[in-house]
């Protein structure tokens, strides 16, 4: 294997910030990575060192040289772990890493986009990537960026942070290589098979690739703009919540049910409205975990259309799960407030009682 460039690299007098955000990233990892399976784990370690030599999708890596690079991260971990995050300095400036609002106001000049925020498991993410465009759609500012200069293990291709929404190109990109990969090994007649058939992956793979990219980008906005409704909804009572039950099964029972409130309020109704069926085959070949296992009737809907498109069954069930999913995520604000002991017991009985 020849030797690849490292990743893509801020303009020099910014190194100092990406180092900084970087150190960030690895500080979060390191509380963090444990969380993981050992296989998913592993593949992700995979991916995370790909991206950080500057290696192509396509090219094979020397096991060796990744055991070598593995273990000295996590060596970097340990010395990390009891660590606090470190501020980030922008034009002689000093910024809380999780200003991200002040934070982006500075860089604008720079042509550079940041982000810091708080995913699954309460695990924080930040990121440092080069800005591709931003778009106003319906009120929504979204950010969309290229090529990424400091980034964690997690790289969740899109955010939403106090009504502003970030797409992650470049993290985007890599996912949808890795579910293609996956794919390939067994090549189903499925959902991700249908998703892949709307575009010519075996006679230009890269073109194929952008042109997903390109389509899945507006999904993911789509997804954010229900996720902003949805927390309107809600309240921030609903976040509060959440932060009381991290790192738990009931966390991702809450958040699945967030997500199918907020897919029922923007991503599926516009999706079907515009007949946008590869993002439609994708969404669903998504469609898995906690959020299938409470929902098994959204993807019965799906597989009626696919069938006999007809997709009368999925609109139904669309406008059904936006009453049901909202009132279930009332119902779980209710029982958190009520402050009983068995709160927790009780409010994943109810998400599993009221399963569609």
């Amino acid at each position: 294997m020849e030797q690849q460039p490292d990743r893509a690299s801020a303009p020099p007098h910014l190194h100092p910030l990406q180092t900084s955000v970087q150190r960030n990233c690895h500080i979060s990892d390191a509380r963090f990575a444990s969380d993981f399976t050992m296989c998913v784990y592993l593949l992700k370690m995979r991916e995370y060192f790909r991206w950080e030599h500057g290696y192509g999708y396509t090219d094979n890596l020397v096991h060796a040289e990744v055991g070598d690079w593995l273990t000295q991260r996590e060596h970097l971990w340990e010395t990390l772990e009891e660590q606090p995050f470190v501020p980030l300095e922008i034009d002689a400036k000093v910024y809380d890493p999780f200003d991200t609002d002040a934070i982006n106001q500075a860089l604008e000049a720079h042509g550079l986009v940041y982000s810091a925020g708080y995913g699954a498991k309460a695990k924080p993410h930040f990121y440092l990537a080069r800005l591709e465009r931003r778009i106003q759609h319906e009120g929504f500012r979204i950010h969309v960026s290229a090529e990424e200069y400091a980034r964690d293990l997690s790289a969740p291709p899109a955010m939403s942070q106090n009504g502003q929404i970030f797409i992650r190109r470049e993290s985007l990109r890599r996912m949808l290589w890795e579910r293609l990969e996956e794919w390939r090994w067994n090549r189903l007649d499925n959902a991700m098979g249908r998703a892949l058939q709307c575009y010519d992956f075996e006679h230009d793979l890269d073109g194929a690739l952008e042109a997903m990219t390109d389509t899945e980008i507006r999904t993911l906005m789509l997804h954010e703009i229900g996720e902003v409704q949805a927390g309107a909804e809600l309240g921030e009572c609903w976040r509060e919540m959440i932060d009381s039950f991290p790192r738990s099964r009931l966390e991702l029972m809450a958040r699945a049910v967030r997500d199918h409130l907020a897919d029922a309020l923007s991503t599926l109704p516009t999706l079907l409205r515009d007949q946008q069926r590869p993002s439609l085959h994708f969404y669903f070949a998504n469609l898995s975990g906690i959020r299938k296992q409470i929902y098994p009737a959204l993807f019965k809907a799906y597989q009626h259309w696919v069938e006999s498109d007809d997709s009368s069954p999925l609109e139904a069930q669309i406008a059904c799960g936006r009453d049901h999913w909202l009132q279930v995520a009332r119902d779980l604000l209710q029982l958190h407030e009520s402050r009983v002991k068995d709160a927790w017991r009780n409010m994943e009985s109810l998400i599993e009682e009221k399963q569609l």
